[in-house]
């Protein structure tokens, strides 16, 4: 066996079964906000078109996806983040994925290069456990950046030594971030731009959760829009991740595409071809569709706001959390051991929620997400509301 799988932690979901093993909890029915899967109904003009497609299941989809795929994402990328017109490429800057889980994971075995000396991944801390994963089974040493509110929850690029950048290979953004709900702004991706031309590394952007936010006048910057700010219309050393799960309440279609640097893009799908993870016609087609529509992401986004008014509204009073600047997620600090509180609030309240330190990892003696828990407001309103006035009882 690979023997780099001994390095693997757990994922926090089986922490978090092992925290509740024989508990009892009370008896009102269940709430869950410990799972980040939408649970808003997945749009119809989506559904239709998967069924209306199902005979593509005959045929053997190509690894790079149809044409029509790969320019409905592209025009839904200069769009969306306002590129020169013509900068995309379609053919050679985007690839369709099942899921950006599987090509983030995917995407550093594929870029890491074991042979040098020292190699290493960067990531944000707290973070999505994909990211360390993919830098252990790659070879790579992950490198954790402690997001705090101390620096508002993006990581601090002045804190990484020069040694590291010039041992850094790839370095994983999340913006909006998973679970701080935290955008990293023009000027920090501008720096972190000159940072990888200096040191030669690439900038992997996870921008998953890019399409829930609150202002409609301030949508979440992203790493190709900022690249072609700056004139690097190339997209070098810049690789970003979208999916429909979040955006299009789509989490079982897995869906999404990487794009970005073409040089880069040719090489991992080599990679892909050999890996065998072609979307099927079918989810193809549905992707199309969901990539030209966006009435369906407006209410959303709509759906989102009102739960995130409601919610805060019964928690702000009583508790340290704040709105997000994007995502669909609350980073609460609870005052207290944060498994002393989601043991507690399960037993007394059949509420699951996650402990921060299980998100994040410890680093120079300290766990950024301890004290934390992390809320996904991803049920209905009546529930996410219920939810809050649990969290209340317990806490008084």
């Amino acid at each position: 066996m690979n023997p780099d799988l001994a390095n693997l932690q757990p994922y926090p979901f089986q922490k978090l079964a092992i925290l509740k093993q024989g508990i009892t909890p009370a008896d009102k029915p269940m709430i869950s906000l410990a799972m980040g899967e939408p649970k808003h109904p997945t749009p119809r003009i989506i559904l239709d078109t998967l069924k209306n497609n199902l005979s593509g299941l005959s045929n053997y989809p190509l690894t790079k996806g149809s044409d029509d795929l790969r320019i409905a994402i592209g025009d839904w990328l200069t769009h969306r983040f306002k590129l020169p017109p013509n900068s995309i490429n379609p053919a050679t800057h985007i690839l369709p994925v099942n899921g950006t889980r599987e090509a983030l994971f995917a995407f550093a075995q594929a870029v890491v290069d074991k042979s040098k000396n020292n190699p290493c991944i960067l990531m944000p801390n707290p973070f999505y456990q994909i990211y360390e994963g993919a830098a252990l089974l790659a070879g790579a040493k992950p490198v954790y950046q402690s997001c705090t509110a101390e620096n508002n929850f993006v990581p601090d690029f002045d804190a990484v030594s020069s040694e590291t950048w010039d041992n850094c290979q790839l370095i994983y953004l999340c913006s909006p971030g998973n679970p701080t709900g935290a955008v990293i702004q023009e000027d920090q991706i501008k720096q972190l731009l000159k940072l990888a031309e200096k040191h030669d590394f690439i900038i992997a952007s996870d921008e998953c959760y890019s399409e829930i936010y609150f202002d409609e006048t301030k949508p979440p910057v992203g790493l190709l829009e900022i690249a072609a700010k700056t004139g690097n219309t190339d997209f070098k050393r810049c690789v970003v991740f979208h999916s429909l799960s979040k955006r299009s309440n789509a989490p079982g279609l897995r869906s999404g595409f990487v794009a970005g640097d073409a040089d880069i893009l040719e090489q991992f799908l080599l990679y892909r071809t050999y890996h065998g993870c072609a979307m099927s016609p079918p989810v193809q087609a549905a992707s199309i569709a969901a990539w030209n529509d966006e009435a369906h992401v407006l209410d959303n986004r709509d759906q989102y706001r009102e739960k995130f008014d409601a919610v805060l509204k019964i928690l702000s009073p009583i508790m340290n959390v704040q709105k997000p600047d994007a995502g669909f997620y609350l980073w609460a600090d609870v005052g207290m051991d944060d498994e002393t509180f989601t043991r507690e609030i399960f037993e007394q309240q059949n509420l699951n929620v996650v402990p921060g330190s299980y998100l994040s990892r410890e680093v120079n003696g300290v766990n950024p997400g301890r004290n934390r828990i992390r809320m996904a407001l991803v049920a209905e309103l009546d529930e996410c509301i219920e939810a809050a006035n649990r969290i209340v009882n317990y806490l008084k």
